[in-house]
Parts: structure tokens; C-alpha cells; sequence
């Protein structure tokens, strides 16, 4: 398990869109280089006092670069600061460095904020390796060795779940937007579709109608109109709330009540009979409305694609704790375009799926096709 834990941060990418520098960056290193002129103007236990000044200042100009490139800025810094650390064991002198390079805690952070994973594994191993040396070239005690391993590593991992935070509510925000154009993509399906479905199905028997019976065509083309007019105003109320600025309709979506209007027996082919039986009162807002649109969206398909089909019987029962929505045509199994691979089908399990029902969608022993679904009475338990 730790295997994989250190595999997975070896291979983690950077970031999507690293930041560019800001001016909080660039107002940082304005004070570091300031303080660090300051303290080698007044300091008087300096030796080296242009090379700890010009270490102080190249470690404050790193800091620009932390953001677009961590691993760079923290091997240019901590190998500036081995290399000083070098030549003072080397030279056997006690010389202090400027307080300024205290700066260099900021740069664990800014590498596993946002460099990636083998970039945050290669930086860390400076620093520790910097540690080591710089704890030979100021010989200390265990404790004060402890307290400098501690701030660097906790500076790293103040990083990390910063880092782990943000990369979190960032797939929050991507899930949510998926989830949003799931939901607008099975409103236009159900909605629209059902809609253009009936419209392409009343011109067919329009134009069948044309040369024999004018008077049934014209009703038919009446229908095809008022089927018009809702599609269109269903799609100003889909496109007004996607609008900025735009006040969504409040009006009730539709329920278990409103199945009933699937019905059809003499307004066109096949037959569509509704039943319902139970007491619905208990059912949800949410639980009524996806029944709606599941009932609806199978009985379009039923419409549209069952071969020699006669009736369609849309049948919702109460069975307690949940509602069973059963829609069943008589037409020819083997010849219809049901396919799981459909957006309709997709549509009506994602509606089940996320209140906590089930569905199922396929042909049946004696012919036909048939959908049923299960759904909670009051949706999925959170």
C-alpha cells in the first residue's frame, strides 16, 4: 500500500494551468532583498558579507519563479545555500548567513503546491540533503535539528493538502457541471424529443390522410401545430433559465398525475393506455417528476419503434414504501429499435439511479417490449 501511495505521488501530474507570478510574489521579494540589504548595512558579525548578500538576494529572485517552476526555484535556492555551506566547513569559518534566507521555508510549499509528483519528490531530496550539511557547517543540538527538519517538512505538507483541497473542489465543480449537462441533455431528450416525435409521427398520417380525407389531414396539421407551439415553449424555458440573469419558471413539474395525459385511444397508432392504482400522495416532487418523464420517454419509444405494435399500457402501482412504473407495448420484440446504447434508455436509468430506484428495459417472453422501474416513495436516502 505504501509502494502505491509513493508510486502514485512519483506520478503525479503538475497541475492543469500552473499560476503565473502575482504581484504579492514580486511585493515579496521587494521587502526580502530590502531586508536583506538592510541586515548586511548593520550586521557586524559578517565575514562574507557581499556573498551572503548576493546568496540572500538570488534566494528572494527564486521566489518568482515558485509558482511556473518549483523544482528550478528550489534547486537554484537550496544548491545556492549547499555550496555556501560547502565552502564554510571547507574554510573551517563560523560566518552567520542573513535571517533573510529564512525565505526559503516558502519554497517546500510552493513545490508541493504545485509541482508535480516526481518534481516534489526530487525537490524534497535537496532539501533534506541541504539540511544535512547545513547542520555540519552550524553545529547544533538534537533538538534544534529536529525543530529545522520539522519546519521544512511541515511547510511541504502544508503544501500537499493545500494542494489536495484545491484539486478536490475542483472535481466537485467538474461533477457538478457534468452532472448539469446530464440533466439539460435528458430534459432536451424527454421533453423536446417527445414533442418532435409525436410531430413526425402526425405529419406521416397527414400526409397519408392528404388525397383521401382533407378534413382529417387539416386536423392533423391543427395537432402538429399545437405540438409546435409547446416544443417551443418548453425550449424558451430550458434556454431562459440557462441565460444570465434570466428568472427560471416556477411552475410544478409535472407528477404521477400527469402520466394520465400520456393516454391516447383514437388521437393516433398504437393505443396508449394509462392505469394507475395506489395511493400516490406520499410520492416526492422528484420521484413524481422522473416517473413523468420515464413514462413519457417510454411511451415515445414505444410509439416510434415498435414493429405491428397495437397498445401501449403505461401502469404505475403503489407498493408501499416504493412506485412501480411499468410500461409495456405488444409489438414485435425482434423488429423494434430499443437498443441499450440509446440516449433514452440512458436517460430513464440515470433518472432511477439517482433517486435510489432501479430500471430495466428489455424484450419480453411473449413479444414486445417492456420497461420497469422501481423508485423509492420519497427518493434516495442521503
Amino acid at each position: 500500500m505504501v509502494e502505491d501511495a509513493l508510486r502514485a505521488l512519483w506520478d503525479e501530474p503538475r497541475p492543469p494551468h500552473p499560476p503565473v507570478r502575482v504581484w504579492r510574489d514580486w511585493a515579496l521579494v521587494g521587502v526580502l532583498v530590502w531586508w536583506s540589504i538592510m541586515e548586511a548595512l548593520l550586521r557586524r558579525d559578517l565575514a562574507w558579507r557581499p556573498v551572503v548578500l548576493t546568496v540572500s538576494v538570488a534566494l528572494a529572485l527564486t521566489l518568482l519563479w515558485r509558482r511556473t517552476h518549483p523544482l528550478a526555484a528550489v534547486a537554484v535556492a537550496f544548491g545556492t545555500l549547499t555550496a555556501v555551506d560547502v565552502a564554510r566547513i571547507l574554510a573551517a569559518d563560523e560566518t552567520a548567513l542573513l535571517f533573510s534566507v529564512a525565505a526559503a521555508l516558502v519554497l517546500p510549499y510552493s513545490l508541493f503546491r504545485w509541482g508535480a509528483g516526481r518534481e516534489a519528490a526530487i525537490g524534497l531530496g535537496i532539501i533534506l540533503g541541504w539540511l544535512v550539511v547545513t547542520h555540519v557547517a552550524d553545529p547544533t543540538g538534537a533538538t534544534e535539528v529536529v525543530t529545522g527538519y520539522g519546519f521544512f517538512l511541515f511547510s511541504a505538507a502544508l503544501g500537499a493538502s493545500i494542494r489536495y483541497y484545491a484539486n478536490a473542489r475542483i472535481r466537485d465543480i467538474e461533477q457538478a457541471k457534468l452532472r448539469q449537462r446530464n440533466q439539460l441533455a435528458r430534459e432536451l431528450h424527454d421533453t423536446v424529443g417527445h414533442h418532435v416525435s409525436a410531430i413526425a409521427i402526425q405529419a406521416q398520417a397527414g400526409r397519408a390522410l392528404a388525397a383521401s380525407h382533407p378534413d382529417r389531414a387539416l386536423a392533423t396539421l391543427e395537432t402538429i401545430e399545437e405540438a409546435a407551439s409547446r416544443t417551443l415553449e418548453e425550449l424558451r424555458a430550458m434556454v431562459g433559465v440557462l441565460r444570465d440573469g434570466a428568472e427560471p419558471d416556477l411552475a410544478p413539474p409535472p407528477g404521477v398525475a400527469e402520466i394520465e395525459q400520456l393516454a391516447r385511444s383514437g388521437g393516433g397508432w398504437p393505443r396508449v393506455d394509462v392505469e394507475l392504482s395506489g395511493d400516490f400522495a406520499g410520492v416526492s416532487s422528484s420521484v413524481g417528476a422522473a416517473l413523468y418523464r420515464i413514462a413519457q420517454e417510454a411511451v415515445t419509444n414505444a410509439v416510434r419503434h415498435a414493429g405491428h405494435a397495437t397498445r401501449v399500457v403505461v401502469h404505475v402501482a403503489d407498493e408501499g414504501e416504493r412506485v412501480r412504473l411499468t410500461v409495456r407495448d405488444d409489438g414485435d420484440a425482434s423488429a423494434t429499435g430499443h437498443t441499450p446504447a440509446g440516449y433514452g434508455l440512458v436517460g430513464m436509468a440515470e433518472r432511477a439511479s439517482l433517486l435510489g430506484g432501479t430500471l430495466r428495459a428489455g424484450p419480453d417472453r411473449d413479444g414486445g417490449w417492456t420497461v420497469d422501474a422501481v423508485l423509492p416513495l420519497g427518493g434516495a436516502k442521503r
